[in-house]
């Protein structure tokens, strides 16, 4: 038995952390805890201890398997309640980062220092959770499939291969960006190009499985809400980039407290991060957002940040019901919105129009129209509830609990879908009202902008899209359950597919849109017998080459060969 003092303070209680590791590494931990003076003691025999532990430290040298892993820590939170437990793993690690996210403790640290892991021991001891995962080497995107594979599949493996490869090429190029508007442009283009194309290759030779290998698709990335910060979504996307790397950011997730507003801060928190930087644009498609200019978009960004958690607060001040929730809310996003693009505008600024001063923000709003909802956009009641009330959260068919890591990384991924959502139509407006305002283009826009050509342009081909996305891409992710939600991290915004019962909205789908889906159901009822009919032709056109035509052919060479035979008997 053997006890280690680390710090004693006659103004605080000395709280107790048992700790399971080798002895080495209790030496190191019991140095790093040393060096802030902290009231810790640490104790690494359970007889030893007055009480029970304020905190179980498991620090595992050796990864056990990913069953006995999880098995053992149910096993110390049994044991041990309420006490949390803080895993510490090596970097070298073999486990995936969802089931990480799923194991059953309060504390998870990959390789920390001394600075990490002591605020990790204070965050846990006040009662909050932390989740700390460093950068991992990623899946290896279009790898070749083992085995036997049919003409679709290797179609679809090879063309994701060239693509994956340009993509990284353009990426490459622009990184950093270049200085010439005119190379920029091209890459940019480039690499929407690239993504349209995959899109299409997976509609083309689908389903999404085929895309990745299937430790990928199988869902060995990440779970929903780490979608936010680690692989993205276990489903898989055709929007979503992989890293061009090869490696995963490191996922840091931190809960001071484990209520609502604890949850809140941390979302908060991590959106504001990505926000701050003006996000650039890699969901592969054109977005009004990138009319704007840089520091327009941050600002816009957080302005929208700021009123969802004023919002917030005025909703947790008003008990209402589930159903009062969300009436109330639909009504307060018109003036929500409204304050967002007074505060991305500024109150106070005034342009010329016209050869008279006229106030931005009270144009804009005059002119603009944000009382449109967006059709796409996922029911936010879940959001609320838990966001508002704590209440747990439906995960991949799981009741989670709020404060549950994969719950508070899906919370992420539909605040931020909301945020970019919501920047998009208020963009929208800003393009529109800039067009005849010139004056309000230098201060709003980007400067490639300020032409009248260029700026007309990117609205055509916006309206364009957006015709395009709701007459045909609308309807196939509505017959398909599948639903694209932006995410916003520090990479940029992209785009991820959630697969989700979504029968009502098709059902509301006006006739040419369900004419489409129509249009798939019989390629999907033709496609076994077109299959069939062409592997019955090819055996039929191999039996009459090898039966017929190649029996033909035998007899002709037979009859040819016995005449000159008779022709050299008589020579």
């Amino acid at each position: 038995m053997s006890q280690r003092t680390v710090s004693r303070s006659t103004a605080q209680p000395i709280a107790q952390i048992l700790v399971f590791a080798e002895p080495l590494q209790r030496e190191g931990l019991t140095r790093w805890l040393q060096r802030d003076g902290s009231a810790y003691r640490l104790i690494d025999d359970a007889s030893a201890l007055a009480g029970g532990p304020q905190l179980v430290l498991w620090s595992a040298a050796i990864p056990p398997a990913a069953e006995r892993l999880d098995h053992e820590l149910r096993l110390l939170q049994d044991r041990w309640q309420p006490a949390p437990v803080l895993l510490l793993l090596p970097a070298g690690h073999p486990y995936p980062a969802n089931l990480l996210l799923g194991l059953s403790c309060q504390g998870l640290l990959v390789e920390p220092d001394a600075a990490e892991l002591a605020e990790a021991v204070a965050t846990l001891l006040a009662g909050g959770r932390v989740v700390q995962i460093g950068a991992a080497p990623g899946p290896r995107v279009g790898a070749a499939p083992s085995g036997p594979i049919g003409l679709g599949q290797w179609l679809l493996y090879s063309g994701l291969q060239q693509i994956e490869a340009e993509l990284r090429v353009c990426r490459r190029l622009l990184d950093p960006l270049p200085e010439a508007l005119l190379p920029l442009l091209l890459l940019q283009g480039r690499e929407r190009e690239l993504l349209a194309a995959r899109r299409l290759l997976l509609w083309l030779w689908g389903p999404l499985s085929l895309a990745w290998p299937a430790s990928l698709a199988s869902g060995d990335a990440a779970a929903p809400g780490d979608a936010a910060a680690s692989d993205g979504p276990s489903r898989g996307s055709a929007d979503a980039d992989p890293p061009a790397g090869g490696s995963r950011p490191a996922l840091a997730l931190t809960l001071r407290q484990r209520s609502a507003d604890g949850i809140w801060e941390a979302v908060r928190e991590r959106l504001q991060t990505a926000a701050a930087a003006a996000p650039a644009n890699h969901c592969g498609q054109l977005l009004a957002l990138d009319g704007l200019h840089p520091e327009r978009r941050r600002d816009l960004l957080l302005a929208l940040l700021e009123q969802f958690d004023q919002l917030r607060r005025r909703l947790q001040q008003e008990p209402l019901q589930l159903d009062n929730l969300l009436e109330r809310w639909q009504t307060l996003q018109p003036e929500l919105r409204q304050r967002a693009l007074r505060q991305m505008a500024g109150s106070y600024v005034q342009l010329p129009l016209e050869g008279n001063l006229r106030p931005v923000a009270d144009s804009l709003l005059q002119a603009s129209q944000l009382a449109q909802e967006d059709g796409d956009q996922p029911d936010p009641r879940s959001m609320l509830v838990t966001l508002v009330q704590a209440r747990p959260l439906l995960v991949e068919g799981r009741l989670l609990a709020a404060d549950e890591p994969q719950a508070v990384l899906y919370l992420e991924l539909l605040l931020a879908n909301w945020l970019v959502r919501n920047a998009e139509l208020i963009s929208a407006e800003v393009l529109e009202a800039c067009s005849g305002w010139p004056e309000l283009r230098r201060y709003l826009l980007r400067p490639e902008l300020l032409a009248t050509r260029n700026l007309e342009r990117l609205r055509n081909q916006l309206n364009a899209q957006q015709r395009w996305i709701a007459w045909f891409e609308r309807p196939v992710q509505l017959y398909e359950s599948r639903r694209a939600l932006y995410r916003l991290g520090a990479e940029g915004i992209d785009c991820v597919q959630l697969t989700e019962p979504r029968d009502q909205e098709l059902r509301r789908l006006g006739w040419p849109q369900q004419l489409v889906t129509l249009t798939l159901e019989v390629r999907d009822a033709l496609a076994p017998q077109v299959q069939s009919l062409v592997r019955n032709l090819g055996d039929l056109v191999v039996v009459l080459l090898t039966r017929v035509v190649g029996r033909a052919i035998g007899l002709v060479g037979r009859g040819i060969a016995q005449g000159m035979g008779r022709s050299f008997g008589r020579g």
